[in-house]
């Protein structure tokens, strides 16, 4: 897959995983759905330098092990929050973002080695 392509790819999942977790707040305002949709927003911008952020300079590399490292951390946490009560794997939009959260995992992964 090309580096553009990737670039692509990345794009569209963070945005799909922003929004749901924007929409999850429909039925009431949950401020951990809030801050996790923003941190994608604000990784996503900075990972591609669409703001200029004089600290980010020279930090690319490790920039993108906090992408990849905040989307795992997303996932662990769906899991720790939701086996307790049995519902891990009955919530359809949850498995759905964790599949997309996977993706994008992966997107960047293959992003870094283009």
């Amino acid at each position: 897959m090309s580096k553009s392509n990737l670039r692509i790819a990345i794009i569209v999942l963070t945005i799909a995983t922003a929004v749901i977790h924007l929409l999850l707040n429909l039925g009431g305002i949950q401020i951990p759905f809030i801050i996790n949709a923003i941190g994608y927003v604000v990784l996503l911008a900075l990972f591609f330098k669409w703001v200029n952020v004089a600290f980010m300079q020279g930090r690319e590399k490790m920039l993108w092990y906090v992408f990849m490292g905040y989307t795992a951390l997303t996932i662990v946490l769906y899991f720790v929050v939701n086996i307790p009560g049995g519902t891990a794997f009955s919530m359809p939009v949850g498995l759905v973002d964790k599949a997309i959260e996977v993706l994008l995992i992966i997107a960047l992964w293959l992003h870094k080695e283009a």
